[in-house]
Formats: C-alpha cells, sequence, structure tokens
C-alpha cells in the first residue's frame, strides 16, 4: 500500500524545510495568496535537494485574504491567472534543476473549482496548455478531478488530514464550526482510516467513501509539524510507503 503525503509550503510558516523531509510533494505557493519569488525558490531549491516532487499552488491574486476569498472572474481571466503562476514558478524550478510535476490550486479558487466547472475546466485548461504531462490535485470526488481526466491529465484525488467533511464529501468551510481538527490523535485515525478503508467520518456522524490518492498537510497550521512527524511514523510503522503520485518512492 502506498500514498502521497504533501504539504502547501512558502506560506510563511517558518518549518518548510523541516516537512520537507516528512512529505513526498510539496505545494509552492506562487505568490498570489502569499509567498514571492525568494520564497519560491528556496522551497524549491530543499525540495529539488530532498528528492520531493515540486508542485504550483496557484490561487486568486488575493493576499490581502490568503486567497480564501470567494472570486467570481471570467473564465478566461482564471486561465491566464493561473497559466501565469505556473509561468513563475516553472522559470525557478528550472532554474534549481527541478520541473513541476503538479498542479493544486489553494483557498477559494480549490473549493470554488471543486463544484463549479466552468472554473475547473479553466484551470485544467492552463495546465494543459502549459505542460499536459502535469497532474492535478484536486479534492477527491470533486469536478476537478473529473474535468482534468475529461482533458486527458492526471488528476490525483486529495484528501485532508486536518479539516472537517460534510457528508457530501465537500470541506466545511472555516468560517464554519467543525472545519478545522486540532487533535493529533483524532487526525492520526482519521489518516490510516481514509487510506486504508477508503472513509472518513463526516461532521453529522456518517461515513462518507473517499479515495484517498494524496494526503495534504497545511504547512501554515500551527500543528503541521507535529502533525507530519506524528503521521509518517504512524504510516512506515503500517508499512504504508510514502511515495510521490507516479514517481519514484522517496
Amino acid at each position: 500500500m502506498t500514498i502521497d503525503l504533501n504539504a502547501d509550503l512558502g506560506e510563511g510558516c517558518g518549518a518548510d524545510e523541516a516537512l520537507l523531509d516528512l512529505v513526498s510533494s510539496a505545494n509552492v505557493a506562487c505568490g498570489w495568496h502569499a509567498g514571492g519569488a525568494n520564497a519560491m525558490r528556496e522551497c524549491v531549491r530543499w525540495a529539488v535537494e530532498k528528492g520531493v516532487s515540486i508542485g504550483a499552488h496557484p490561487s486568486f491574486n488575493d493576499p490581502e485574504h490568503f486567497g480564501r476569498r470567494e472570486m467570481h472572474l471570467p473564465a478566461d481571466e482564471i486561465y491566464a491567472g493561473v497559466l501565469y503562476q505556473l509561468g513563475a514558478l516553472s522559470a525557478i524550478a528550472l532554474a534549481e534543476g527541478g520541473r513541476i510535476a503538479h498542479v493544486k490550486p489553494h483557498g477559494a479558487l480549490y473549493n470554488q473549482a471543486a463544484r463549479d466547472a466552468t472554473i475547473a475546466r479553466a484551470i485544467v485548461a492552463a495546465v494543459h496548455d502549459f505542460d499536459p504531462s502535469v497532474a492535478v490535485f484536486a479534492l477527491a470526488g470533486s469536478l476537478l478531478v473529473e474535468a482534468a481526466r475529461e482533458a486527458g491529465l492526471a488528476a490525483v484525488e486529495e484528501v485532508f488530514a486536518d479539516r472537517g467533511y460534510r457528508a457530501d464529501g465537500s470541506l466545511v468551510p472555516r468560517s464554519e464550526s467543525g472545519a478545522l481538527v486540532d487533535d493529533e490523535d483524532l487526525v492520526l485515525a482519521r489518516t490510516l482510516a481514509m487510506i486504508r478503508e477508503r472513509r472518513v467520518e463526516a461532521i453529522d456522524g456518517r461515513w462518507v467513501s473517499i479515495n484517498a490518492q494524496t494526503v495534504c498537510l497545511h504547512g501554515d497550521g500551527p500543528h503541521a509539524l507535529a502533525f507530519a512527524r506524528r503521521i509518517r511514523a504512524a504510516l512506515d510503522e503500517a508499512g504504508i510507503e510514502v511515495r510521490a503520485a507516479g514517481t519514484r518512492a522517496v
């Protein structure tokens, strides 16, 4: 049994280098919600050194709200914005001896693409036109998964160790109670259940079927490093191999 373990990096948490010793994929902020050229270069350099798969983490151009405010933009504007951010990170990755292997939208862009086919198709079009060999990380069972596969791209279905779920498989909005899971023991149990049993308990107590191909740990969370250490240790103990989706073992 294998699983990809990813973290959102370049967002100012201060633990990026340490997290890269534990995860197999890194989603690097591209400057529109957090980070910037220096942060991108630093994260990419560490990822290359440690053999961690590099991914772009594009967002709406909304640093004031950390990219978590919903925006309703024309599809061509979303396409251009995603392509712009991919180009910026790609240039840095190439200069550091790496390449972008996947794209994972951030925040509101991610959540809107999960339920809005027009936004999902705009993101997928940008990824496809950038490089059709690049995979798309998307919320398990979402419209972004469907759009990626319809366009012939690899879609990697993502689950969250530290986020609450609704009964329909969507994430509990951060503005609502139950959105974040802070208890380390609970996070660990949920992660193992998602990988082994392909299900997660929703906030109403119902069990939801879920296809866990990559598990996200938020790099900006206060417990991100502690969560990552415990989860990685538990996966190793359980004989679950951690490897970047579609690449060699790490």
